[in-house]
Formats: C-alpha cells, sequence, structure tokens
C-alpha cells in the first residue's frame, strides 16, 4: 500500500495513525484556534499526525436557509492562518471544479465531498493542482466501484505531471435502517486498492434528514466506529469536534464534544498500538 505525505503527516501502513478533526464548518477564526490548539497538542502528545479540517462552504446543507459559512476566499484564507498558526496541514471540502485552483493555494489535502465523488471535472481539478485529494465514497457507490475514481484521479494528477497523493475515505457504507449503515468488508475491499483509507467517524451515525430541514445522528457511538476502523487497520481517521455542539451552525446533531474527543483520541491511539504490537 501507498504512502502518502501531506505536509509534516504521513498516512499509510507503517505510519502513525493521522487524525483529522476539526469543526463542520469554520464559524469564526477564534472557535478553529481553540479547537485546533487543543487537537493539536493531544495528537502531539500521543504521537499521532494531525490535520486541521474546517469547510469554507457548506453547499449540501438539507436546508437552503441552513449556514453555510464564510465563502470561498474568507473561509479559504481564516484556514490558511489558522493551519500556519498552529504548524499543521489543513483540510477542506471543494464544491465545484472552478473552486479547485483557489483552494490549491491554500489548503495542504483537497476534499471531495461523497455527493460528488464520480464528478470528473471536479476530480481532475483537484488532481490538476497538485495537492493530496481525498475523496469521500459515496453511499450510492459499492466499495469496488471507486476504483473507477482512483483511475480518475490518477489520470489527473499526470495530466498535470504531479505525482500521485490520494485518500479514499468511509464515510457510511448505505443507507439503511433510517440510518447510515458502515459495512467493514466495504473498507477492506478498498484499502485492497492499494492507497490509504480514511475512516468518518462522525458522519458515519448520521440519520439524513432525520430531523426534517436537518440531519439527525448518534454521536454517542462515535467512539465504537472509531475503535473498529482502528482494528481493522484503517490508516486515517475523520472526526468533528466542537465545544459545545448543540450550538454549532452545522452538523450540531453528529459532532463530538470536544473534551470527548480529546479522550478518545488516546483510547484509539492505545488500540492502534496493540493492533502493531508495539
Amino acid at each position: 500500500m501507498q504512502t502518502i505525505k501531506i505536509s509534516n503527516v504521513s498516512i499509510g501502513p507503517a505510519s502513525p495513525l493521522a487524525i483529522i478533526a476539526g469543526p463542520c464548518v469554520a464559524e469564526s477564526y477564534d472557535l478553529c484556534m481553540t479547537i485546533g490548539t487543543a487537537v493539536r497538542d493531544r495528537c502531539a502528545a500521543l504521537g499521532l499526525g494531525y490535520i486541521f479540517k474546517a469547510s469554507f462552504d457548506k453547499a449540501n446543507r438539507s436546508s437552503i436557509g441552513s449556514f453555510r459559512g464564510m465563502g470561498l476566499q474568507e473561509g479559504l484564507s481564516l484556514i490558511e492562518k489558522v493551519g500556519k498558526t498552529l504548524g499543521v496541514p489543513v483540510t477542506t471540502d471543494i464544491h465545484e471544479s472552478d473552486q479547485a485552483a483557489a483552494a490549491g493555494q491554500a489548503i495542504d489535502l483537497l476534499q471531495i465531498p461523497a455527493f460528488l465523488c464520480r464528478q470528473t471535472d471536479l476530480l481532475i481539478a483537484a488532481a490538476a493542482t497538485g495537492r493530496a485529494v481525498n475523496v469521500k465514497k459515496g453511499q450510492f457507490l459499492s466499495p469496488q466501484e471507486m476504483t473507477n475514481v482512483v483511475t480518475k484521479l490518477t489520470e489527473g494528477f499526470a495530466a498535470g505531471k504531479h505525482p500521485p497523493r490520494l485518500m479514499l475515505t468511509e464515510r457510511g457504507t448505505f443507507f439503511g435502517y433510517n440510518r447510515l449503515v458502515n459495512d467493514f468488508v466495504g473498507v477492506g475491499d478498498m484499502m485492497e486498492m492499494g492507497w490509504p483509507v480514511c475512516f468518518d467517524v462522525t458522519h458515519s451515525t448520521q440519520q439524513p434528514g432525520g430531523q426534517g430541514k436537518s440531519s439527525g445522528g448518534r454521536p454517542e457511538h462515535a467512539p465504537l466506529l472509531a475503535k473498529a476502523a482502528v482494528a481493522v487497520g484503517v490508516q486515517c481517521l475523520f472526526l468533528e469536534t466542537h465545544p459545545d455542539p448543540a450550538s454549532a451552525m452545522s452538523d450540531a446533531a453528529t459532532m463530538l464534544p470536544l473534551p470527548k474527543a480529546l479522550s478518545l483520541l488516546g483510547e484509539l491511539s492505545q488500540l492502534h498500538k496493540s493492533m502493531r504490537g508495539a
């Protein structure tokens, strides 16, 4: 399996467990710094890699009236500033191909949302920046169909004369039982494609549209899913956290309270070491 390097974070089979974490949306610089500082310091103490995450725009909200974010320029500037201040790489999601170039100037890891994982122009534009690209698997695709996504990305990197750096993320294999369902055999299938695989812990607890104009969730089961993912050998975990999830402007129903997220990282670090026989 390939190992990819994102600034000072390596993600691969022989690398420390990597953590992608932050608020769902960049609500403010102070909030991002509060979360980012706490997670960075905890990861450093545990020997985990850390990538800060926040969205500049939530284009896929359930309701047209929901808060979307600061927008491209202001949001990217804020996220870039947070990364430089914290000394960590940053990631954000892009929704349109014409956002890729601007994001590629400020962001270390470009994220493709699950609903857009088949959008050829978006994938090619992201790869053309030369930045690492993380694609969340759409719940409407079988894990095996992500091979087509990998092909599009590798061709996009090649066209731009960039070495390929990509990762696939599981965030709920399919819809069922009024929630997202995770299939760890499918996670194994994606790991066999030769690139690092990330597991999205908090979005996997989502109940899409469960609150009418917003998604519901069962975040109390996030630790269970995170431990299962580490046990099957994923190289990276994605989670959203907030000091007060109930007041969060996006994904309030699924984010972990910051103290709980920090405590969970300690458990995951120990499990990861145990799985390696360390």
